[in-house]
């Protein structure tokens, strides 16, 4: 796992610790490492708000942008960076390589660099 997915994990753990502690007991514990406030399962009405905010916290037009970019990118960025594609297909979840081809790796590199900057700016490094 990439150290940067590493560190942002710890500080997630932290950030879910004090959530935790907010709910008091409204929080109901599911051994999830991705939680709703309170400790439940997320679904995809919870993921697409908090995707939301961060679209807005990034300076983008939220309605713009969906979780879905953000795979799509995961995988072009991968490919563009030589991985190989049977390794970027079990990474996303494919059982073979044919989607990850013909759905995702075939993006522009202006789309992939709007992408990749876009996640910058929404993930920015610590400094």
């Amino acid at each position: 796992m990439p150290t940067r997915c590493v560190e942002a994990l710890k500080a997630h753990r932290i950030h879910q610790d004090a959530r935790r502690n907010l709910a008091g007991k409204r929080w109901r514990e599911h051994g999830l490492v991705f939680a709703s406030e309170v400790g439940t399962p997320l679904d995809s009405h919870n993921v697409r708000r908090a995707f939301r905010r961060a679209v807005k916290a990034a300076g983008l037009v939220a309605k713009d942008w969906a979780p879905r970019e953000m795979r799509h990118s995961f995988v072009s960025v991968l490919s563009a960076s030589g991985v190989k594609l049977e390794d970027i297909a079990r990474l996303v979840g494919h059982s073979s390589t044919t989607v990850t081809e013909t759905v995702y790796r075939h993006q522009i590199v202006p789309v992939m660099q709007e992408a990749a900057t876009t996640m910058d700016n929404i993930f920015p490094m610590a400094s």
